[in-house]
């Protein structure tokens, strides 16, 4: 997976039945110098290979086979960086509450005004951007954890629940010293420059907490 996916150019997709909507999109997006892939159903969206750059999907609700509201429910489990924004020609409020609650970013009846789906649609790759962003940030997070020896991982987890060296000693029936030696491993391997750096990322690797050990 590419490091740098969150600057790679931006795509727009697009699945609607109605050609002469796909085409009018089409055009819309090359025109405002957005790449758009183009699909007549969910189908043939999900066939397509994911994409790890900056997108967003405008999607029909009233689709054959798989609809909309079914495929945001598979795109919100394997795809959780691509917002969506839902179009329809016959929308109704217990369909747009139900697209919205499920992380919709928009909802729009036809015909809409170019430049409010335009909008909608930078906002939407903004946010994809900064999704992308985070999963990065978070599988580097990863990758530096999966260095750390057994030790040095039972050592972190005792130090960001907040014990002091010598009660981390303790703990694991090692020397202070060897402590602090495991401990300046830790940092190093993690790229951590402070222990609030360091708790903040046992967080985000959702590491189970400590405190309730044995002392």
């Amino acid at each position: 997976m590419p490091s740098n996916g969150s600057q790679a150019e931006p795509i727009v997709f697009v699945i609607d039945d109605d050609i002469s909507i796909r085409e009018s999109l089409e055009l819309l997006l090359r025109s405002a110098g957005l790449p758009a892939h183009i699909f007549a159903c969910a189908e043939d969206f999900l066939a397509h290979p994911r994409v790890f750059a900056p997108s967003c999907l405008v999607l029909d609700v009233s689709l054959p086979q798989v609809t909309g509201l079914e495929l945001q429910q598979r795109i919100a489990a394997e795809r959780p960086d691509m917002p969506i924004i839902f179009i329809t020609g016959h929308g109704d409020v217990p369909m747009t509450v139900k697209a919205m609650k499920a992380g919709a970013v928009e909802f729009l009846t036809k015909p809409f005004n170019d430049e409010t789906l335009l909008q909608a649609i930078r906002d939407a790759i903004e946010r994809s951007r900064e999704a992308l962003d985070s999963h990065m940030e978070l599988r580097a997070l990863h990758d530096s954890y999966t260095t750390l020896t057994p030790r040095e991982r039972e050592v972190m987890a005792l130090v960001v629940s907040g014990l002091l060296n010598k009660q981390i000693g303790g703990e694991l029936g090692i020397s202070e010293i060897t402590v602090k030696m495991h401990r300046g491993k830790v940092m190093q391997k993690m790229n951590a420059d402070s222990l609030p750096e360091l708790v903040n990322m046992a967080a985000r690797l959702r590491l189970p907490a400590q405190r309730d050990r044995k002392r």
